[in-house]
């Protein structure tokens, strides 16, 4: 029989086993493990300052070019729009502070600036849309037809597009007599916020995407409702070019989201760069491309197809959308 000091001995045994593994194990193994470690480390480390060396190098370089593209942004793009009028429309949620370059890039163009429109956050809200639908229906012009699978979105993009921007040249400068008051009821709605003159007709649009993608659930919504706008003006005036960041054209941004549609994806151009100087001068280019009849996605994010168009053909007088 197997009795206690049996086990006693066992126990022994196998404490007297590990001791001697640890010991073996801080005399033979650690000083090599130790070593390898240190290897590793000062590998990993040279590495991380040559990627940290290479990474500000790029950036000095990336500004250097901005600031030279910057400083010639005028005669870039000047002369590429003359006799355009155009009008910039920004997304709930865009960046403020691109409405002045935008508006002095449109400008040197040779285009005449005509204001903005502002979508609020409450445009997009998800306990809004039946206000926006209602709207849309109330101000519609006497003889449009929607299509029976028009959202609510659709449709104010359809009655807010026919008060901003025309295709006909002749009609530019000024208001759409079929649409007195919707800015102003879709302002009193607290839906949108105006700046100039963007009642007096454009020929031309630009949308400006969010700065960041919506998350909320309502994101999938409100950013087919951005989709909507630019599909909405450009299938009614001569050109429009949805613009915005790498964001835009990522994951749940309205520039992805545009590419993912069918006709719309085809007719509406985008630029993803416009934080960049030289992005914003695609922005004219691509509205330049559009007077032709053309379309493309611009920029260096997904769907993407070339940071700017081809060289320019001169635009004839034919009305595009």
């Amino acid at each position: 029989m197997i009795d206690f000091r049996y086990h006693l001995v066992s126990i022994v045994a196998i404490f007297l086993a590990l001791t001697v593994g640890i010991v073996l194990g801080s005399t033979v193994l650690e000083p090599a493990f130790y070593k390898s470690a240190e290897e590793t480390t000062s590998s990993l480390q040279q590495s991380n300052e040559k990627r940290l060396s290479e990474i500000s190098e790029l950036q000095t370089r990336e500004n250097g070019n901005d600031s030279l593209v910057t400083a010639h942004l005028s005669d870039l793009v000047r002369g590429a729009l003359p006799g355009e009028r155009v009008v910039l429309v920004e997304s709930p949620g865009a960046p403020a502070g691109l409405r002045d370059p935008i508006e002095n890039l449109v400008t040197d163009a040779g285009a005449v600036f005509a204001g903005r429109i502002s979508l609020t956050d409450k445009f997009v809200a998800a306990d809004q849309e039946a206000i926006v639908d209602g709207l849309a229906n109330s101000l519609t012009p006497v003889g449009t037809k929607f299509p029976d699978e028009a959202t609510p979105y659709d449709k104010a993009a359809t009655v807010l597009g026919g008060a901003i921007v025309t295709n006909d040249r002749t009609k530019a400068g000024r208001e759409n007599p079929a649409t007195m008051g919707v800015l102003d009821a879709f302002q009193a709605a607290g839906l949108l916020n105006m700046n100039g003159t963007p009642g007096q007709l454009s020929t031309m649009a630009i949308v400006l995407a969010p700065a960041q993608a919506y998350e909320d659930d309502n994101a999938a919504k409100a950013t087919a409702a951005v989709v909507s706008v630019a599909a909405g003006l450009d299938a009614l005036d001569l050109g429009t070019v949805l613009a915005g960041t790498t964001v835009a054209s990522g994951a749940g941004g309205a520039i992805a989201a545009l590419h993912d549609t069918g006709e719309a994806a085809s007719n509406v151009s985008t630029v993803d760069t416009v934080d960049m100087a030289a992005g914003r001068a695609v922005v004219v280019y691509a509205l330049r491309e559009q007077l032709i009849g053309r379309a493309g996605a611009y920029g260096v994010g997904g769907g993407s197809t070339s940071f700017e168009p081809e060289v320019a053909i001169s635009p004839s007088p034919a009305a595009h959308g």
